[in-house]
Order: structure tokens, then sequence, then C-alpha cells
């Protein structure tokens, strides 16, 4: 959880910061002590996988032993629209010889399984990962089409081209009721320790309140926790600290989701999607010594618009239009190469990757 010390840097800093002139307005700028390092290292490169009839969401990739650049990808049929990702996402992988694309459609990895299966309804938030001689991809399912049931698992291949072996139960549990995620696990970010344990940082929120925010733009007020392990598959006992990251106490029910997390330089650091620290439309980038205590986030990613890129207008079925969200690293040697962020808009005005160079 950030120190004491360090929320209350960010409050003092909080009166001086700008805002946004609306979701469609100009940018206007904060003050440069709240970017981060890393904002200042990304170059737009475009769109990619952009699927005639189907949304594409949560593009993680990797470089494979044939030297390409591998992308699990959520997907769902266009006609369910944007919240087609609760109740129809299946999981895809593609493959391109550059970072920058074009994308070709390999095959469907995880889909949806029908009843009485935990991910009967849904296959979503797609994380590959390399450990220990396995390709390792840590996902969301759920049950019944809605938020209550997400749940994290982890299905697991000895080459990205499978066989994939999937998982009968989920990986981590929600907290017992009343607890502060109570509701569900999900958004899985995933990272082998210096010292050899497993590490499985996840979003939730709480039942009660996510209830009582009926009719609210955003209900609940999303946190994350940690969950160790001495093996991969588990089990994985959640950190007595949790949750390690938490800005309810800011006020306005600032929040956070969509982390991703690698170790760097001998520290953690941590991408996000802000909902509210600064604005709905940035990015946030947090670091720690030991993975439990983070700093105050600063600024990581703007907008695509902040980049010079023009898009069309925004069709009014697209609320999020120009947004980064789901950030996902292209990792060499623990380094990161290229961003890549998930999207609406595009060519088919659904939704696509985007992709930044960090140079």
């Amino acid at each position: 959880m950030p120190t004491r010390r360090t929320f209350l840097t960010g409050l003092l800093l909080a009166p001086l910061a700008h805002a946004w002139a609306g979701f469609a307005g100009r940018l206007i700028d904060y003050p440069k002590a709240d970017f981060s390092k890393f904002s200042k290292h990304l170059k737009p490169v475009g769109r990619a996988l952009e699927l005639p009839g189907y949304y594409v969401w949560c593009n993680s990739p990797i470089y494979g032993p044939d030297g390409k650049v591998h992308v699990f990808f959520s997907r769902w049929v266009a006609s369910k629209g944007m919240g087609g990702w609760l109740n129809g996402s299946e999981i895809c992988h593609a493959v391109a010889d550059k970072p920058e694309g074009p994308f070709t459609f390999v095959e469907t990895v995880l889909a949806p399984r029908g009843p009485s299966h935990w991910d009967a309804t849904t296959c979503h938030n797609p994380s590959i990962q390399f450990v220990d001689g396995r390709y390792c991809l840590f996902f969301m399912g759920n049950a019944n089409g809605k938020t209550d049931t997400k749940r994290i698992g982890l299905a697991t291949a000895p080459t990205l081209n499978g066989p994939w072996t999937r998982p009968d139960a989920p990986l981590l549990l929600p907290g017992p009721a009343g607890a502060w995620d109570d509701h569900c696990t999900t958004n899985p970010a995933f990272i082998k320790h210096p010292d050899g344990q497993y590490w499985l940082y996840y979003k939730s929120w709480n039942t009660k309140e996510y209830e009582d925010a009926k009719g609210q733009e955003i209900r609940g007020n999303r946190k994350y926790g940690l969950a160790i392990s001495d093996r991969l598959e588990g089990p994985y006992q959640k950190f007595e600290g949790n949750p390690v990251i938490d800005f309810s106490k800011q006020g306005n029910n600032k929040q956070f989701e969509d982390a991703f997390v690698w170790r760097q330089h001998g520290k953690f650091n941590l991408l996000a999607r802000d909902m509210g620290v600064y604005s709905q439309e940035v990015g946030l980038y947090l670091e720690s010594e030991d993975g439990k205590a983070w700093t105050f986030p600063k600024i990581a990613f703007l907008p695509i618009r902040a980049y010079g890129v023009t898009e069309p207008p925004a069709p009014p079925k697209l609320k999020r239009y120009g947004r980064l969200e789901r950030p996902q690293l292209l990792l060499r040697d623990g380094k990161p190469e290229y961003l890549f962020c998930a999207s609406q808009g595009g060519r088919e005005m659904t939704a696509s990757a985007f992709i930044l160079k960090v140079s």
C-alpha cells in the first residue's frame, strides 16, 4: 500500500494539477513533476489487429523462440457491443515478424466452456508469461456473464502454439463476505520474485460498496491485492497487508485497474489505467522497492490524440473512444521495447490494439 508520506505528497500535488477539459476536449498540461520518465519515451506506432466483426482487447505480447512477436488477445463479436467482454469474450493468438505488425491470426486458444464450468461465459484479460520453461497464460473467466463470478485462472503450454492445459478450477478466489476483495478476482499481473516465489497481483472490490452504488457512473472502488505461492500452480496465499494499492482514501472514488508489473533496475514497476487519480484518460506509473509499498503514481501515457494521431470522429456507441487501456509491455531481456494497449475505434469502429514504441 502506498505509504502515508507518499499519499500526503500526492495530496499536496493534487491542487496544483490541471484537469482535462472534458473527455473530447483539448489536453491541458499537468505539472512536469507528475509525468514519469517512462512517459517521455513513447512514440506512436499505430493500430493493429483490426478484425472485421469483432472487438479486440487485452493485447499481451511476447517474443517467441522463432524471433517473432506473438500476441494473445481478447475478442468478441461486434453484435454484442462493448459489453460483450463480460459475456462472450474468447482469447486468441496472433503472430507477426515484427512488433509493428502486420499480425496474422493463428487460433482461438481459450473459449467459454458453457454451463457447469467456472469459465462458462467468458475468457478475458490474457497475460502471457514464460516461466520455468513453460508458457503461462493468466486470464479471467466467469460463470454467469456478470462481474461477481470473475475468477483468475492459469493455462500452460510447452510452446506458444500449445497444446494448452486448461485449469479445472480458478487459480485465486475472492475473499470472505465483507472483505475488500469479496466480489471477484480479475486483471491478473504476474511476476516471479527474485527469491523464487511466484507473485500474483489481482484486482477486486467489495460487493456491498458495488451494490450500494447502483446508478453511479463507476460502481465500487477497485483496489489491487497480492497473492504469493511457492509453486506456480499454487496454492496462492493472500498477503496479510492487502490491498497493496488503494486510492479510495483520496476521495471522489479515485481508483485504477489493468495493472502490468515487471522488474527493472532492481525495482518493481507497474503500469495501469487511471480511474480518477488524475483523469479517466491517462495511464499510471508506480514503483516499489519490495513490491508491496508503492509510490504515489505518476502519469505513464496519454490518450491517442496527445501523440499527434488524428482519428475520425467517435461514433455514439463508443463512449471511451481514443483512450488507451489494458497496458501490456513487450519486453526483451526484461527491458520494455513496445507498449501494447487496447483502444476503441479503428478501421472497424469497434476496438483494436494500439502500439507505442518505448524508445
